[in-house]
């Protein structure tokens, strides 16, 4: 089986993708899907487009997505949120079940500590799957979001169910 993790944002969106065989894990891809500049729309159909290439090139079965944290900043929120439902929207014609965590979640179940750093995720993503370097941040984060997924029990409702 093959999940992909997404680490939503409206100018870097970050993707991983890991293979899962009995318990064993496999690191398989992953990488930064880079908007840059120029409107919300065109920014959001690039991050649509791109998870759609990923999606038909590794056939994930299953989506781990990180949950919008509502911080200080509402517009920013309402944007990370816009580019989350982009990824999301993504894996509609796939029917990948779609599955998602908190950050503090994602951390507890890498670090064991919910309060977790950047870096310190960065550096257990590359001892778990075994990658000879670190991965981008954004990368990390999406890769943590899979392995979170796969660590996590299998029992819960998977939002995509609750969508139909």
């Amino acid at each position: 089986m093959r999940i992909l993790g997404i680490d939503p944002g409206s100018r870097v969106t970050g993707y991983g993708v890991i293979e899962i065989s009995g318990r064993e894990v496999k690191y398989i891809d992953s990488g930064c899907i880079r908007t840059g500049g120029g409107n919300l729309p065109d920014r959001l159909k690039k991050i649509h487009l791109s998870v759609r290439e990923i999606i038909q090139h590794h056939k994930p079965q299953e989506m781990a997505v990180e949950q919008v944290f509502m911080g200080r900043n509402a517009d920013s929120a309402l944007k990370l949120g816009q580019a989350r439902a982009a990824a999301i929207c993504a894996a509609f014609d796939d029917d990948i079940e779609i599955f998602e965590y908190a950050a503090r979640q994602i951390k507890l179940a890498l670090v064991g500590k919910g309060s977790a750093d950047k870096t310190q995720v960065q550096h257990m993503v590359k001892i778990l799957l075994k990658l000879q370097s670190n991965p981008q941040i954004d990368a990390s984060d999406a890769l943590a979001a899979a392995l979170c997924h796969f660590h996590t029990d299998q029992t819960h409702q998977p939002s995509s169910r609750a969508l139909a």
